[in-house]
């Protein structure tokens, strides 16, 4: 089983910086670890405390902020939302329905990850 992991440019409010990021297809939300934060965007309180299940039979993880934040693949400009996790063990993670939204392809063979230009391409009426 082949591990994804690339730097993308993450941006936010405050600035801007290149993050190790890892394609998790099994993860099913997009999260960052809080250490990323300091120079990119101030997290925003999700007003009820979530539990997230982890691969771990029972184990839950307390999540209680988030961030929209800008990423560019490919000079591709991509936005979602992730949620902090305190303690996560990558920089930030890529989750299913990021992927899903964006259309973003994984490439095991090349180990790359892949999106289609026009995906992003925003219209304008």
């Amino acid at each position: 089983m082949s591990i994804i992991k690339q730097p993308l440019l993450f941006a936010g409010s405050i600035g801007e910086k290149h993050i190790y990021t890892l394609y998790d297809s099994g993860a099913n939300l997009s999260c960052i670890n809080p250490d990323m934060l300091a120079d990119l965007e101030t997290p925003v309180s999700l007003g009820r405390v979530r539990k997230i299940a982890t691969a771990a039979e029972g184990h839950f993880i307390e999540v209680s902020q988030r961030v929209s934040l800008d990423f560019y693949m490919n000079d591709v400009l991509l936005s979602d939302e992730f949620l902090v996790i305190p303690g996560l063990s990558e920089d930030a993670i890529i989750g299913a329905a990021t992927m899903q939204k964006w259309r973003i392809k994984l490439d095991f063979e090349h180990d790359i990850a892949i999106v289609d230009p026009k995906v992003a391409k925003m219209q304008l009426v």
